[in-house]
């Protein structure tokens, strides 16, 4: 006598089935949602809240004062400070963020060849990372002292008349942009070599058959392919540049950015506004400018160093 095999409910198969589809369409959801949750709570939530702060009074003991609306922002717009912060914190990001980039392209380049102990120079590279800014801040103001430091040692044994590093504001910014290079080229050649060494060698070998040489492989291939990494390295340049304090701020004794703000950068400004003057409606201000100024400067950025690896990409 034949036995039926008791028939399967359909349901629990419309059910397994609905959970897999949910687990293909939720999972990766769900693996970069503590990112997400993490940033919303230690950056986006910090950052709107420091937006309701510049449009109040706010104090240190007071708390939350009257409604202003945009008024600490057009006192900012009016006061002479801000406008000196502002022209230094570009001059020292163009001082050196520029030269550190060059640096750390042709440093990168040349970590790529077949050097011996290739280990050694890589991780010799990032050794100024790894020094704390405090270490490194004391020892260049003392490097760049205006009357026994060491740079103006040198020059004064050849007839050059000593650099006043404290008193100009051009000098001044080229001794802070020196620590900030010594410092970050380094971390961006090690990135770059690494976005070097994900370049397919066919590129290179087809070029080496057609007659190109080294530099002419360096500009039609290496640069071109080195796009994303090259745009990641300008973006976290451009921020890290913007946002520069501890080598300002540790430059000399005082920390306020020199006596007539020769080297006061909008960061200083701020905690000046802060911490100095207890006025946190007025520093959020300045806080939120500067964030608007690296995002239009990172966007920026990004068009243009897209649009010249384009080109240079179009040449090959």
């Amino acid at each position: 006598m034949k036995t039926t095999a008791p028939a399967r409910s359909p349901r629990r198969i419309a059910f397994g089935h609905r959970l897999g589809r949910w687990d293909l369409k939720l999972s990766p959801y769900l693996y970069v949602s503590p990112f997400f949750l993490l940033f919303a709570v230690v950056g986006l939530f910090p950052l709107l809240y420091t937006g309701w702060v510049s449009l109040h009074e706010w104090n240190l003991i007071g708390g939350q004062g009257d409604f202003v609306g945009l008024d600490h922002f057009a006192f900012l717009l009016g006061q002479r400070a801000f406008w000196i912060a502002v022209r230094n914190t570009f001059s020292i990001f163009l001082l050196s963020t520029i030269p550190q980039l060059i640096i750390a392209i042709i440093i990168a380049a040349m970590l790529d060849t077949n050097l011996r102990a290739k280990t050694f120079w890589r991780m010799g590279v990032l050794l100024p990372y790894v020094v704390m800014p405090v270490a490194v801040t004391l020892i260049f103001s003392n490097m760049f002292g205006d009357k026994y430091g060491l740079v103006n040692t040198l020059l004064g044994q050849i007839g050059i008349e000593p650099i006043k590093f404290h008193s100009d504001a051009l000098s001044s910014h080229i001794a802070i942009a020196t620590m900030v290079n010594f410092r970050w080229t380094g971390y961006n050649a090690l990135i770059l070599l690494a976005g070097m060494q994900a370049i397919s060698h066919d590129y290179y070998e087809a070029a080496w058959i057609d007659g190109a040489g080294r530099i002419r492989q360096f500009f039609s291939i290496t640069i071109p392919q080195l796009r994303p990494t090259l745009i990641f390295v300008v973006i976290t340049s451009t921020i890290g540049g913007l946002q520069i304090f501890d080598e300002p701020r540790l430059y000399d004794q005082f920390g306020q950015g020199g006596a007539d703000g020769q080297w006061m950068t909008l960061t200083i400004y701020l905690y000046n506004l802060g911490w100095g003057q207890l006025d946190f409606g007025r520093a959020a201000a300045v806080a939120w400018m500067l964030f608007l100024i690296i995002v239009v400067f990172g966007i920026l950025n990004y068009l243009v160093t897209r649009r010249i690896a384009s080109n240079e990409g179009s040449r090959t």
